[in-house]
């Protein structure tokens, strides 16, 4: 079935959340409409939406000019299995001691190292995002350090395939882990790779929005918090993740675009935590961070 896309962009984030609305109401209806602020240093957002028929010129034409963005540029897309094309196309990824690969790289891992194998279907986290990387290179980081903690309770919030949560498995064995999103499809690819690594029986998963679910307050107070999100859950979490995590706890937080790595370490400095680390990889920061008391 061909696909078809209707790209514009526009400098205004109020416009172009109303022009995706607005595209919701077309006919034919789109199968996906998406908003984004493009990550150029531009300040355009680019509206989009997906079409099983090519969608109506004219009425593409008549929303651009009623919400001032530019002509809709629209595309046909090939016929194609996205999901086993990323699975040919991803490079093993090196994260430390870990080496985050897929199905058709399994049994290739360098002696020495940890293999987590991920299969990203419709969940985020590969470990070749600079958030993923660095989050597992800053977990490396923390399990290496002089002062290493050991967790006894910890938490991958936003989980997506739950890399982070296996990893934190693997640097503490006896540690209670529990993963948790929002997205009901990310909890089953989660699922799936516990049991394709073996670790259905270490890791909990469930469906939460932040911290809200009873087996999450169940396992509170947490001694390490793992978030790669966004900057705006992860400043809306910040006192939920004071609330929960112990004194003297450790948070890794990432999602965080490097411009906007001060103003969630403010925010969070505001909740009572102090930063311990910070890296930086591409146009992505993770930091570390311990509760204070």
């Amino acid at each position: 079935m061909p696909v078809f896309t209707a790209l514009t962009t526009l400098p205004d984030e109020a416009r172009a959340a109303a022009l995706g609305t607005a595209m919701e109401r077309m006919e034919p209806v789109p199968v996906g409409v998406g908003v984004f602020e493009l990550e150029d240093g531009s300040g355009l957002w680019e509206v989009g939406g997906y079409f099983e028929a090519e969608p109506d010129a004219v009425a593409l034409a008549l929303l651009a000019a009623a919400f001032e963005a530019r002509p809709f540029t629209v595309s046909e897309l090939p016929e194609t299995d996205w999901v086993a094309h990323v699975r040919r196309e991803l490079a093993p990824v090196r994260a430390g001691r870990f080496w985050v690969h897929g199905s058709h790289d399994a049994g290739r891992e360098p002696e020495g190292c940890v293999p987590l194998r991920i299969e990203a279907a419709m969940a985020f986290g590969t470990g070749h995002h600079g958030t993923t990387l660095g989050c597992l290179l800053m977990l490396e980081q923390l399990a290496a350090g002089a002062d290493a903690p050991d967790p006894r309770r910890i938490i991958d919030v936003g989980s997506g395939t739950a890399v982070l949560a296996m990893a934190a498995a693997h640097l503490w064995e006896g540690a209670a882990i529990i993963a948790s999103d929002i997205d009901p499809v990310a909890v089953e690819v989660a699922r799936a790779n516990l049991e394709v690594n073996g670790l259905s029986g270490r890791i909990a998963c469930v469906e939460a929005a932040g911290l809200a679910h009873p087996e999450l307050a169940a396992l509170a107070p947490f001694d390490l918090i793992l978030a790669n999100i966004l900057k705006g859950p992860l400043l809306a979490l910040a006192p939920d993740f004071a609330a929960s995590l112990a004194p003297g706890g450790h948070a890794i937080l990432s999602g965080i675009l490097t411009e906007q790595a001060a103003g969630v370490a403010q925010g969070y400095a505001q909740a009572g935590f102090a930063e311990l680390s910070r890296m930086d990889l591409g146009d992505w920061t993770t930091l570390l961070l311990r509760r204070s008391g």
